[in-house]
Formats: C-alpha cells, sequence, structure tokens
C-alpha cells in the first residue's frame, strides 16, 4: 500500500507548520539538519517525499520520534486500527516501508512499528531523533544487520535485538528482504 497524496500533503504541512513554530527560516533549518534549502522547500511543498534519513534528520530538529510525526499527520486518531487504516510510509529511494500499527496516541510511550527493507537496501542516520531512545526489534523474516556508533549485530528470523539509541546507526538487509517489528519507546 502506498501512501495517499493526502498523507503527504499532510505530512508536507506539518512539517512547515513545525518549523515556523520554531521561528526557523528554510535557511534556518538547513544549517540545523545538513540539508538543503532547495530539498526543504521542495518537502514543505509536497513535491518530493523525504528519504527515511532526511525524515530523520527534521525529527531530530523538532525533537520528535518518526513515528510521532507521522502519527500526528493522520487523519482520525484511534483507539483500534484494522490494516487499512495504518499509515504505511515509503521510502523508493532506499527500498524501507514502514508502517504505524500502533494507533496514534500521544498519551502512550510505545508504538509498533513493521518495517520492511528490501534485499540490499541500506538506510543511514546520522543521529537519532531522540537521545536514549530505546528501541526492540524483532526479525520476523530475512537477515538484518545493525550498526551503531561501534556495535554491529547480525539479525536472523526469531532474533529479537533491545538498544538504546545514540549517535549513528544504520539498517542493512544484505541478501534477502528484511521483515521485521520494531517498538519505540519514548522517553
Amino acid at each position: 500500500m502506498e501512501p495517499s497524496e493526502s498523507t503527504d500533503h499532510r505530512l508536507a504541512q506539518r512539517l512547515a507548520e513545525l518549523r515556523l513554530a520554531k521561528g526557523w527560516s528554510l535557511e534556518d533549518l538547513a544549517d540545523i539538519t545538513g540539508i538543503s534549502r532547495a530539498s526543504l522547500s521542495r518537502i514543505e511543498r509536497a513535491e518530493t517525499s523525504p528519504t527515511a534519513s532526511l525524515l530523520n534528520k527534521l525529527c531530530a530538529a523538532y525533537g520528535l520520534t518518526m513515528s510521532r510525526l507521522l502519527s500526528e499527520v493522520e487523519e482520525n486518531a484511534a483507539q483500534y486500527l484494522q490494516p487499512a487504516q495504518q499509515t504505511v510510509w515509503i521510502d523508493e529511494t532506499n527500498g524501507f516501508e514502514r508502517r504505524s500499527l500502533s494507533p496514534p496516541a500521544s498519551a502512550y510511550r510505545a508504538e509498533l512499528v513493521e518495517g520492511k527493507l528490501r534485499a540490499g537496501a541500506r538506510i543511514d542516520y546520522d543521529i537519532p531523533p531522540v537521545a536514549s531512545l530505546e528501541q526492540h526489534i524483532w526479525l520476523l523474516e530475512g537477515v538484518l544487520e545493525i550498526s551503531m556508533n561501534q556495535q554491529h549485530w547480525r539479525l536472523t528470523a526469531g532474533d529479537c535485538l533491545r538498544f538504546h539509541l545514540f549517535g549513528r546507526s544504520s539498517f542493512h538487509a544484505p541478501e534477502t528482504a528484511a521483515h521485521y517489528a520494531l517498538v519505540v519507546c519514548r522517553p
């Protein structure tokens, strides 16, 4: 399922609102994130969808998890979601699909996410969106290599990894597509 055009437009609008609420110009945000002013402008006008890495940089600037940001652009907050109602965000550039399984709610600290990386896909994050973010990854299918600073793990189906996210990280599906469940625990 691909993200709807309205989801992309709501995401663009929310990103612009967050920037304006901070009192930042596009140039200010470019300096903070390292994303070009032109790219930020295209993202905020919904002319292009940000990659996972760019969206992570924006989340870090605003102090939000990716799940939280994407839940903020949901049309209707609900306590119960069927699969067709769950937000799916796709980064075609990196071969990453992210489905927010948990109903959006700011009162809860944990979120359940389904992730899929196509074979050979790699996503590199410069910084975590929120420092010391607790995550639990359960690999359902495939192989997933995760690196964080000097640590490296190779997960195969059934493996579960728990960690606090600090510094640079990367997620790589080296041989086959990786399908996993991710629990994100906000501080």
